[in-house]
């Protein structure tokens, strides 16, 4: 006996539970072979079972759904009808059938049916309906089954422009709860979109004969997910469809992958797939419904006419470019194989008109467009640029140029991004896609630059080192300088573009992480700017990459910090010379802080809202908490305001520590002030009063910081995940000439500045300022350091300082 088959003598659940363990541990046997063995296997055990309950003719039992199309993983339900004619009691034929499924732990949805009720079952719910349309007889009467299969359908086909149109809408409906499959890094591999239920849906489409997907690569990309599905089941032992990043490297083990990125990008081309077949199919079914809808009037307007067929309306857009019917085709005298530039024409005319490229039309653009030559005619660059500046009409028309392979053909790099997930939860998209809406935020920023072409291919490009190895940053700037050079820009601009590749993080990573009155935070930014010019397409560069990484990667706080970075950088670059660092005054209120601080010996605290008025915003917006505090100088203070500052869950944004020398009848007295910029994980401010009280408790050691923080830790049930990397410490190279800038990455945590305060306090140096920046789970943190007598530190003390703060933080 084969591992698919079960005779009469061996039917019983010991049985089949054995031969279907030998089946799937047969790791030489997968995907659809092995899916459809698994399933001839359960049929003929489900047969058994059924002849022994069962008369010859009036009931029969059915397969629907995934089981229907004979595609069963490891761990998939078993989707079953029990078809009746209504002659026989079957009641007790279910038990018989039903009891021995539940008992192998096998998940079932099941029902009991004439085919009436079933029909009108399915004429009430249309997953009913879905799953019927893959009904498929395992045992019994099989004209019962035969006659079902033939009025659903037919129902299907009649009821289809009542029935599409809310196919459609589950289908959105269920994009909006699952998200896009082809950005998530753990992505729900059926529900989804682009994922199985969408796929399902496109065989729906199929069989009602009113459209029909494009067929190229659907099967494949299909396959791929649910070989995923496979691998993931038998990995996890368990009925999930979620791709969870824990199991992500064994299933791509499984799936002889390199790794679980290889893995991500295997999957999010199938969803592409399924995405863009999707997209096409419902704009035929939409179109062929309009068309139908308008029938009717189209009649009463020619007379009644039977014989007038009237002609669609053509528009012209561009040259060979036309409108027809609500999408854009190729005019009846376009011939590509003589205008290579014919497709970045055709495409910047769709975008800039808002509609979707027809599916006919990119293939034909793929199959007969000649290369363009190198570099590229004026022509073709203008168009790439308007195409670019379309906003967001131009992603739905960029992903149809890829589906077809046209972008990867008129940018080779582009292939080496493409579908490239991005680890870090702060990206909300995959490379390809994040340049692209990096290219759709610029083009709301080009009133603002004097060259927009500049501004719109440094977006589109500004990542592209991702695709290799090393610094993207800087291999990026090497494919930025070259691809500009193909596409027709002269050599100044391709280093326009280059610098805008390198140093497009150059900017918020100042801002945020370095001392913006230090002389030499300004001079090194304007050096590797080097004009106005560029500095004015960078500042652009940067607020569109945030905005199109994701929500944490933008806000009020970091626009104002990179538009004063910037305010300083343009005064140099103008020919101005930063003023000498001085030891700024204390404000009035800073003032009064430290004399009551003197005064009582204790700390003097008050937090103050903040708000940042945008030049584009009607109304102020926050940016943060202003937190002041001043007390007399002693050693602990940083790590326990940050400790205190956790406790409270209070995010620290930025902090500056000085010591002020007050007058006293005993002489000079040295006062701290702490200004630092706070806002809530979530929820309100804490009250003053109650920072300050536990403040005093940490300062005398009343308070044990750690051991509150490490006990809210222990309270929180702990979650698998990803492993974060180790903490890096780093000297900043010239840094600055006020002090040691110490950079510190690392998984952000509850504490983590309290940790690296304690550490810093027992190297025994002075924190000037610390400059606080959190992407998502990741913290980038800069302390501006001196020795004790406020000189910055030598090398190798700096160098020591470093290695002893990264090794504490490890453990």
């Amino acid at each position: 006996m084969t591992s698919t088959e079960v005779t009469s003598e061996d039917s019983g659940p010991s049985g089949y539970a054995a031969a279907r363990l030998h089946l799937l541990r047969q790791e030489e046997r997968s995907g659809p072979p092995r899916r459809a063995a698994l399933a001839r296997l359960t049929d003929d055990w489900l047969a058994a079972l059924f002849a022994e309950a069962a008369p010859a003719r009036g009931v029969a039992l059915v397969a629907v759904g995934g089981y229907g199309r004979g595609e069963l993983s490891p761990r998939s339900d078993l989707d079953l009808l029990l078809l009746h004619d209504g002659t026989t009691d079957p009641a007790a034929i279910a038990d018989r059938v039903w009891y021995p499924i539940w008992d192998q732990g096998l998940a079932l949805d099941h029902s009991v049916r004439t085919p009436a009720e079933a029909r009108k079952t399915a004429a009430d719910d249309l997953k009913v309906q879905l799953g019927l349309l893959d009904a498929r007889h395992i045992a019994g009467d099989l004209g019962l089954v035969t006659a079902l299969r033939t009025a659903v359908l037919a129902d299907w086909r009649n009821q289809a422009p009542k029935r599409l149109p809310e196919l459609d809408e589950l289908c959105r409906e269920r994009a909006d709860r699952s998200g896009e499959l082809q950005f998530l890094l753990e992505p729900d591999l059926k529900e989804a979109r682009g994922g199985l239920r969408d796929a399902t849906a496109l065989r729906a489409v199929a069989a009602s004969w009113l459209a029909d997907a494009p067929r190229e690569g659907l099967a494949e990309a299909r396959r791929t997910l649910l070989d995923t599905r496979d691998a993931l089941h038998l990995v996890t032992g368990r009925a999930t469809d979620r791709l969870a990043l824990q199991e992500q490297a064994q299933v791509a083990t499984a799936l002889g992958l390199l790794d679980a990125d290889a893995l991500l990008r295997q999957v999010y081309e199938a969803a592409r797939t399924i995405s863009y077949a999707a997209d096409v199919t419902w704009r035929e079914v939409n179109r062929v419904l309009r068309a139908r809808s308008a029938r009717p009037r189209l009649r009463a307007l020619l007379g009644g006419s039977r014989g007038g067929k009237a002609q669609p309306e053509r528009t012209p857009l561009a040259e060979g470019v036309v409108e027809m019917d609500g999408e854009v085709v190729l005019a009846r005298t376009a011939r590509p194989e003589r205008d290579p530039v014919l497709p970045l024409r055709a495409a910047a005319a769709a975008a800039q008109n808002g509609l979707p490229l027809s599916l006919h039309a990119v293939r034909r653009l793929a199959a007969a467009t000649k290369p363009l030559p190198e570099p590229w005619p004026a022509d073709a660059r203008e168009q790439l640029v308007t195409l670019l500046g379309a906003g967001e009409p131009t992603v739905p028309v960029w992903e149809a140029l890829e589906a077809e392979g046209l972008i990867s053909r008129l940018l080779p790099d582009w292939e080496r991004v493409r579908c490239r997930p991005q680890r870090n939860p702060v990206h909300t998209w995959t490379v390809d896609r994040h340049l692209v809406e990096t290219a759709v935020r610029a083009s709301a920023l080009t009133r603002r630059v004097g060259r927009p072409d500049l501004l719109l291919v440094g977006a589109l490009l500004h990542d592209i080192g991702k695709g290799w190895p090393g610094d993207h940053s800087v291999v990026g700037e090497t494919i930025a300088r070259d691809v500009a050079a193909r596409i027709g820009f002269d050599a100044h601009d391709a280093d326009v573009i280059a610098t805008l590749v390198r140093h497009h993080l150059l900017l918020v990573d100042t801002a945020t992480r370095r001392d913006l009155d230090d002389p030499a935070t300004i001079q090194s930014v304007a050096a590797a700017i080097g004009s106005p010019s560029t500095l004015e397409l960078l500042h652009a560069v940067t607020e569109a990459d945030a905005l199109a990484t994701g929500p944490a990667a933008w806000s009020s706080w970091r626009a104002s910090l990179v538009a004063d970075l910037v305010k300083r950088v343009a005064g140099v670059l103008a020919g101005d010379t930063p003023p000498a660092p001085e030891p700024a005054a204390p404000s009035a209120e800073e003032e009064r802080h430290a004399v009551e601080a003197l005064r009582t010996g204790e700390p003097v605290l008050t937090l103050h809202a903040q708000e940042h008025l945008p030049a584009d915003h009607p109304e102020p917006e926050p940016v943060g908490v202003e937190l002041l505090i001043a007390l007399p100088d002693q050693p602990g203070v940083l790590p326990a305001v940050a400790g205190v500052l956790a406790l409270h869950r209070l995010t620290v944004r930025s902090a500056d520590l000085r010591a002020i020398d007050l007058p006293t009848e005993l002489g000079p007295a040295a006062v701290l002030v702490l200004d630092w910029r706070v806002a809530a994980e979530y929820g309100s401010l804490p009250q003053a009063t109650r920072l300050r009280a536990d403040l005093v408790r940490a300062l005398d050691g009343s308070l044990d910081i750690r051991a509150r923080l490490a006990e809210r830790e222990a309270a929180y049930p702990r979650r698998r995940g990803v492993t974060a990397p180790p903490p890096r410490v780093t000297v900043a190279e010239a840094g600055s000439t006020l002090a040691t800038v110490i950079e510190v990455r690392a998984h952000d945590a509850p504490g983590l500045l309290h940790r690296i305060g304690n550490a810093l306090e027992g190297a025994r140096v002075r924190v000037r300022s610390a400059h606080v920046s959190t992407l998502g789970a990741n913290a980038v943190d800069a302390f501006y350091v001196t020795d004790a007598a406020g000189a910055p530190l030598p090398p190798a003390d700096a160098a020591e300082v470093a290695r002893a703060l990264e090794a504490d933080l490890r453990t």
